[in-house]
């Protein structure tokens, strides 16, 4: 089974905790990063768990991503809604992709309900909260073992 993905969390992400706690709840983003790693490893994942706010740096770890991670699992945070460079770089992937966000984007402001990357990605959680992480990182293994 193949088993090394990576987790690319957007702008912003590194202040979960102190943002919008209506939206985003109170987990800060170190323990978000624990819970993934914990539970990527119960599961035999290895797991790179990153973070920018750079348009570009997020661009450039999908491209290593090619050769590196059999699967993805993005939260491009505002990016997904505005990034073509992003959807364009996915899109060259070739493997699992989930899109992954902690709030509901269809239940907010009008300009977040479209994403530039959902058609391209092999599936999508939105509005669980950080538990769709989780989620993701299950998902993700069971496509890496062709169980979807």
């Amino acid at each position: 089974m193949n088993n090394k993905i990576i987790i690319i969390n957007g702008p912003n992400l590194n202040l979960l905790g102190e943002r919008e706690q209506s939206q985003y709840g109170t987990i800060t983003f170190k323990k978000l990063k624990e819970n993934c790693l914990s539970k990527s490893k119960e599961l035999g994942l290895s797991v790179e768990f990153t973070q920018s706010n750079v348009e570009g740096e997020i661009v450039n770890l999908i491209q290593d991503s090619i050769k590196k991670f059999d699967g993805i699992i993005i939260n491009a945070a505002a990016f997904t809604h505005t990034s073509v460079a992003i959807r364009d770089a996915l899109n060259i992937y070739k493997k699992p992709i989930i899109e992954l966000h902690i709030s509901n984007i269809f239940k907010r402001e009008e300009f977040r309900h479209k994403s530039l990357i959902s058609d391209i990605v092999s599936g999508g959680i939105f509005g669980l909260g950080a538990n769709g992480y989780i989620l993701a990182i299950i998902a993700m293994q069971k496509l890496l073992k062709n169980e979807n």
